[in-house]
This record gives C-alpha cells, sequence and structure tokens, in this order.
C-alpha cells in the first residue's frame, strides 16, 4: 500500500516507516494495518493477529452498526508463495427493526472469514484476492466486507414474533385486538354466492 499523509507523519530521518506495533499512536489512527515483512520472508510462518477499531458506514436495510461501535477482528495470519491467507471472525454489534413488528432489535454479527491477500502487480494476479503493496497489510476493506456479509437481511425481535395487526396497527406481542381478520380478496367473488 503506498504510504498516506498520515503513514508520513510518522517517518524517521532515516527514510524508514516505523513499525505499526512500536509507534501507539499510528496504530490507533489505522487499527487494521498490519506489517507483513517477517511474515513474507518464510512460507508457512503464521502469526496470530487481534485488530480493534471503528469502521464508518456499515449499514444494510432496516440494520446499521452504530457509528461509534468497535469492530473487533481475530485473524491468523499465514504466509504462502503467492501471498497471505487470513483466517479468523470478525464481530461488530448491530442495531435495527424487527421485520414483523418494527420494534427494535439488536445483535452481534460474528462472520468467520478465509480470505487470500496477494501482492499487487504480480506476475499471477488472483482475482479473488484483496491486494497489497510492499509490505504492508490494510485488513479494514476485509473486516468491513465481512460484517457486511453478515448483517441480518431480515432480523426478528424474537423467533415467535407475531407482528401487526394489518388493519389497526396493535402490537400482538403486546396486546389483542378486536379486528376480525381481513378476507382474501382472491375469494371475493364467491362471497357473494355464500350470501344469497
Amino acid at each position: 500500500m503506498k504510504p498516506d499523509a498520515e503513514s508520513r507523519e510518522g517517518v524517521a530521518d532515516t527514510g524508514t516507516v516505523p513499525d505499526s506495533r512500536s509507534d501507539p499512536t499510528r496504530r490507533e489512527r489505522r487499527p487494521f494495518t498490519v506489517q507483513v515483512a517477517s511474515l513474507r520472508k518464510v512460507a508457512g510462518s503464521i502469526r496470530h493477529e487481534a485488530r480493534q477499531g471503528v469502521i464508518g458506514g456499515l449499514a444494510a436495510v432496516g440494520v446499521v452498526v452504530p457509528e461509534a461501535s468497535v469492530v473487533d477482528a481475530e485473524l491468523e495470519l499465514a504466509s504462502y508463495p503467492g501471498g497471505i491467507m487470513i483466517t479468523g471472525t470478525v464481530r461488530a454489534p448491530w442495531r435495527g427493526e424487527c421485520r414483523r413488528c418494527g420494534g427494535p432489535v439488536a445483535g452481534v454479527v460474528a462472520a468467520a472469514v478465509r480470505e487470500r491477500f496477494a501482492p499487487a502487480g504480480g506476475s499471477d494476479v488472483d482475482e479473488d484476492a484483496y491486494l497489497f503493496e510492499g509490505d504492508e497489510l490494510d485488513l479494514e476493506p476485509l473486516a468491513r466486507d465481512a460484517v457486511l456479509l453478515g448483517l441480518p437481511l431480515a432480523p426478528l425481535c424474537a423467533e415467535g414474533c407475531r407482528g401487526l395487526c394489518p388493519q389497526c396497527g396493535t402490537n400482538w406481542n403486546v396486546t389483542e385486538c378486536a379486528c376480525t381478520p381481513a378476507g382474501d380478496p382472491r375469494w371475493s367473488a364467491l362471497d357473494a354466492l355464500r350470501d344469497p
């Protein structure tokens, strides 16, 4: 990955970029960035990484990860001749509306990940892999994709949620209403035969 303005701030006079593990302020600004120079030296090397940070804009229809919520990634990085394999779990809290009653519902998405990172500009481009440049991986796109794909599409406040009355809007989980069930309009032509 090309160094941006944030990473150039911490560059010493020698021209070397400090390791994010030794520079806590840099790690706070870019919590999902991982240095992999030592990992790439020997194929088959494995390292555990635990990263936490806020990722903005995580939302699906009716479901959102609150803006200040922390996304937690527990990952294992394994080097192989063509790049780095990442496996593990990404977790984030979410809030939304029940698809039946419209009430508030919340939970935690725990998405399993197994993805490849490959060097950009390599001779054998892996179309399914995330690309990286140099010896730095940005795991934020992986964490973002994992959370978005793991968010529930139609959450329920409870498996037995009874929903709302389609006529008066009463929440049947709280109380009953006096509405009579609406007839099926597809059978309305037969109603005339039933009542002479």
